[in-house]
C-alpha cells in the first residue's frame, strides 16, 4: 500500500518504521523537512517529501501531528477528495493531562467538517508512541488492540488492514462519532501511564475469548 506519513515526531516515526518493515511504500513529509529527511534516512526505501502534494498518489494518508496543527497540516498536502486519512491526534491540553474537547464533538469530526471529500477514520490514538515504535506484542501471546471508527467501511477497511500488517489486533468501534469515546479513552492512557506513572504498558489490551 502507497502510505503517506505527515509528521515526523515520535508516533510519526514510529510508523514510518513499523510499515517500512511490512512492506508498505512508505513517504513522509513534515513541517520541518530536515526532520522528515532525517527519518526517511534511518527507514531504507522510505522518501521523504515536500508537504505541498504529498498526498497525490497515496493509497492512505496517516494524520501523526498535534490536532492543533491537523487542519493545516491536511490542507497542505493537497486535494484530499475520496482520500482515506488515518486521524490520530488526540484534543491535548499543554499539558497533557486533559482535553480542550470532547462530549458532543471530537478531533476526529472537526477534522473531518474542515477537510470535507476525505474519508476520515479515527485510530490508533489510543496506543503510545512506544508501543507502536516496539510492536504489538504484549507477551503471553496478548496483542495491543487498535480501536477503528469511521462512517466510511472503505476508510476503516483501511485503517483495519495496515493495522493488522503491522501486528496489531483491531476492534470496530462504530462510526466516526465514537471518536467521543476514543479521545478520552486515550486521555486517561496518557494519566495513568505519566501522570499516575504506571508507564506507557498501561495502554489496554482487549482480550476476547476465541
Amino acid at each position: 500500500m502507497k502510505i503517506t506519513v505527515i509528521g515526523a515526531g515520535n508516533m510519526g516515526s514510529a510508523f514510518v518504521s513499523q510499515l517500512v518493515r511490512a512492506g508498505h511504500q512508505v513517504s513522509v513529509t513534515a513541517r520541518n523537512g530536515a526532520k522528515a529527511a532525517q527519518v526517511a534516512a534511518a527507514n531504507t526505501g522510505t522518501s521523504a517529501v515536500g508537504i505541498s502534494g504529498a498526498a497525490r498518489g497515496a493509497d492512505a494518508v496517516i494524520l501523526a501531528t498535534g490536532f492543533a496543527d491537523a487542519v493545516n497540516a491536511l490542507q497542505a498536502v493537497g486535494d484530499l477528495k475520496g482520500k482515506v486519512v488515518i486521524d490520530i491526534t488526540n484534543p491535548l491540553t499543554a499539558d497533557y493531562m486533559g482535553l480542550t474537547i470532547g462530549h458532543s464533538t471530537s478531533a476526529a469530526e472537526e477534522i473531518a467538517k474542515a477537510i470535507p471529500g476525505a474519508e476520515v477514520v479515527k485510530a490508533f490514538n489510543t496506543v503510545f508512541a512506544q508501543v507502536l515504535a516496539e510492536g504489538p506484542d504484549f507477551g503471553n501471546g496478548r496483542k495491543v488492540e487498535v480501536f477503528v471508527a469511521s462512517d466510511s467501511e472503505r476508510a476503516k477497511q483501511t485503517a483495519v488492514a495496515i493495522a493488522e500488517s503491522i501486528g496489531f489486533g483491531v476492534v470496530d468501534a462504530g462510526g466516526l462519532k465514537n471518536a467521543r469515546y476514543l479521545e478520552p479513552l486515550a486521555g486517561l492512557n496518557i494519566y495513568l501511564g505519566y501522570g499516575a506513572g504506571l508507564g506507557t504498558a498501561i495502554a489496554p489490551t482487549w482480550i476476547r475469548k476465541a
